[in-house]
């Protein structure tokens, strides 16, 4: 019996030996006649550093850049560029564009089933144009603006699902011999890395979004002006510019909860919302500081231009009606405090603080007006708004 154990346990052993080799086989395999190519190699590195690039980068231009510089290096083309769809206009826009005449190509938008790009975009087909004067979707345009003479056109659309995201557009790259079937298959497996560098990008936009913008209505919060607030005083410091702060508390607030509800309250919240960030500079910075007050930001604003915006809200505010498509028909009256950087402060905290005591002045005693920082309850004058709004500056972001 020991003899039949010991024949067994060999065999076993002969058996868990074969097993072992084989993965090792199927770990390292060794096949003979076949040898590496080289390409293909190369292809694994490209998906390899691509990979890498998504998960290592929330840049989605620096992505963006990578997978387009592959295009380049293993396609060859003259031209080459990756379009975007603005969906809000229907249009697509050129994001990145190399080669002759690419600078032109900024200023150029193809509407969605325009050109075949645009074709591309609205089908989410791809598509091989070997001899372009043959094909009756070609937009001519574009060559007219760029200066330049395409011949072929390879285009692959960028899709997330089925959301169309833009194309792919390869220019002059066919050969006598076509475009070949494994050139197009590594072209859309970059076209899906574009997708998704792109989609993780809105994703992360969103959640920004979201940690810095106030739910009920939309302006940006409080946690989001303190940041504002540290950029604009570093900013101002630098070139020696004015701004100033406006807070502003509806009077009475407490009364349309206990008399219409608390969700009259909240719309009530997001229509002047909508109203102060309507009457403001594309340059300047509405928040809702918590409860029923209201913060403007307002950059290259000296402390008398902000007294017009700050009369001029606080009259929008009392002379409006209120939730009248709900037939609420609803009268409010607010209290404004106005303090401004350098003349009133240079730190953060007491500017803050100072336009917030300013409007405390009015609510403590006569509300329905506006006050400053060092001045008190101003005189409820009709603001002279279009000689001042002159003096104020022009809509852009400006210097960083």
């Amino acid at each position: 019996m020991a003899g039949g154990g010991d024949a067994a346990g060999s065999a076993r052993s002969m058996e868990d030996s074969k097993s072992f080799n084989g993965v090792e086989r199927r770990r390292n395999p060794v096949v003979p006649h076949v040898k590496a190519d080289p390409r293909g190699l190369t292809e694994v590195a490209v998906f390899h550093e691509l990979g890498k690039a998504l998960t290592s980068s929330l840049q989605l231009d620096q992505v963006l850049r990578t997978i387009m510089q592959k295009v380049e290096e293993f396609l060859h083309p003259d031209t080459w560029s990756l379009l975007l769809v603005d969906e809000a206009k229907q249009e697509l826009f050129f994001e990145i564009a190399t080669g002759e005449g690419s600078s032109a190509l900024k200023e150029i938008r193809i509407k969605m089933g325009q050109g075949i790009a645009g074709w591309v975009a609205q089908t989410g087909e791809v598509v091989i144009v070997p001899d372009t004067s043959k094909d009756s979707r070609f937009f001519s345009k574009v060559d007219e603006k760029t200066k330049m003479e395409t011949r072929s056109i390879v285009a692959v659309p960028v899709r997330f699902r089925d959301r169309a995201l833009g194309v792919i557009e390869l220019i002059n790259c066919v050969g006598p011999d076509g475009f070949g079937e494994r050139d197009l298959a590594l072209l859309e497996v970059l076209a899906d890395f574009a997708a998704i560098a792109m989609e993780n990008a809105r994703h992360v936009q969103k959640i920004h979004e979201l940690t810095i913008t106030d739910d009920c209505t939309a302006l940006y919060n409080a946690r989001h002006l303190n940041f504002v607030l540290e950029t604009e005083i570093y900013r101002s410091q630098r070139y020696n510019y004015e701004f100033s702060l406006i807070f502003i508390d509806i009077d009475h607030f407490k009364n349309v909860n206990d008399t219409h509800g608390h969700l009259t309250g909240t719309r009530l919240l997001a229509e002047i919302g909508n109203m102060i960030k309507a009457n403001l500079r594309l340059i300047d910075f509405a928040f809702r500081y918590g409860g029923d007050e209201f913060v403007v930001l307002l950059p290259q604003t000296s402390k008398d231009n902000a007294f017009v915006v700050a009369r001029r809200l606080h009259r929008r505010i009392r002379e409006m009606v209120w939730l009248h498509e709900t037939n609420m028909d609803i009268h409010v009256t607010a209290s404004a405090g106005v303090a401004s950087y350098p003349s009133d402060s240079s730190d953060k905290s007491k500017l803050l603080h100072l336009a917030d005591e300013a409007m405390y002045l009015v609510k403590n005693t006569t509300r329905d007006s506006v006050a400053a920082a060092g001045i008190g309850v101003l005189p409820d004058l009709a603001a002279p708004a279009a000689a001042a709004e002159t003096q104020r500056a022009p809509a852009r972001r400006g210097d960083s």
